[in-house]
């Protein structure tokens, strides 16, 4: 049964890859919308590949007393391999060394798409886990590996349940050092320029309570290299800037507020000057206007103010 198994499994992998190689070659010769598909297949069998590489690895590192240091294994194994399969990287400009030197904090970033899982492959720092909604507990592959390497899970469909995660995590940051990664804004953009969604107050939240600073993580737009809506995937470099961190010593949660409401501007800001850099283009002035798309939905798995 086993060897039937594994003969099924060798199909469907020469399969697979058979397939994307043919999708590239469309590509090559000139048919735009083959290259979508043969990265669209080769990023979901990397995801498959590296999820289970990191649930193995996740074992053997929390057996050896290293799981803080799961994810970060995993998220370099994914950037190197989504390189190598998909032509698409992620240049991160860090020059004081924040993500190597502040140990813990609460990173949080702008959530563009589905490629963001490879922009935390580039830059995710060491002894640091991302939060998640409770319902990735059960989806396969990538749902084992979070749950083997520590990621800490939020029900955003009970308040309470969702604040007392919050509180959980203040303490395991505490406690362990342990730093964690948050999309402030619950959700993903899709936006073909640079914008921001309104942001959640979770991750402040959580900054305030554990006392530890919040550190912006910002990625240009890059539309140009993938956006769904016109069925665009295209290899190419995308630059992401690490901010100073932002102390929250001695803040209350009267003061998430306005710590929310200043890093986003700081992070908008820096977003539109970031994009224009990348596409080659001027930098526009920011407006008192300037905000996420209205008719975006929200599916937070941030916890709710």
């Amino acid at each position: 049964m086993s060897a039937t198994l594994l003969s099924y499994l060798v199909k469907f992998l020469v399969g697979y890859f058979a397939l994307t190689v043919f999708f590239y070659a469309l590509s090559w010769a000139a048919v735009p919308r083959a290259g979508f598909v043969a990265r669209v297949l080769a990023a979901y069998i990397s995801l498959v590949a590296c999820a289970l590489f990191g649930a193995a690895a996740s074992a053997v590192l929390t057996l050896a007393g290293h799981q803080q240091i799961s994810q970060w294994v995993t998220a370099r194994a994914f950037h190197y391999l989504m390189r190598l399969t998909t032509g698409v990287v992620f240049t991160v400009d860090d020059p004081a060394d924040v993500l190597g030197t502040t140990r813990p904090a609460v990173f949080i970033g702008n959530h563009q798409t589905e490629l963001d899982v490879l922009m935390l492959g580039a830059m995710f720092p060491k002894y640091c886990s991302v939060t998640a909604k409770s319902d990735l507990k059960h989806v396969p592959f990538l749902g084992w590996f979070m749950r083997l390497s520590g990621s800490i899970f939020i029900d955003r469909k009970n308040s309470r349940d969702a604040r007392d995660a919050m509180q959980g995590a203040a303490q395991e940051i505490r406690a362990k050092r342990q730093s964690v990664y948050m999309f402030p804004e619950g959700t993903r953009s899709y936006t073909k320029e640079p914008a921001l969604l309104p942001f959640k107050k979770g991750a402040f939240h959580l900054a305030v309570q554990a006392g530890v600073p919040i550190v912006p993580c910002v990625v240009a737009n890059y539309s140009h290299v993938l956006y769904l809506k016109s069925l665009v995937f295209n290899a190419g470099a995308i630059p992401v800037k690490v901010l100073d961190p932002i102390p929250t010593k001695d803040l209350t949660s009267a003061d998430v507020d306005e710590l929310t409401r200043s890093t986003r501007e700081l992070m908008l800001k820096e977003l539109i000057a970031l994009s224009a850099k990348a596409k080659g283009q001027p930098v526009p002035a920011l407006t008192a206007n300037d905000s996420a798309p209205s008719k975006a939905a929200s599916s937070s798995v941030d916890a709710k103010a």
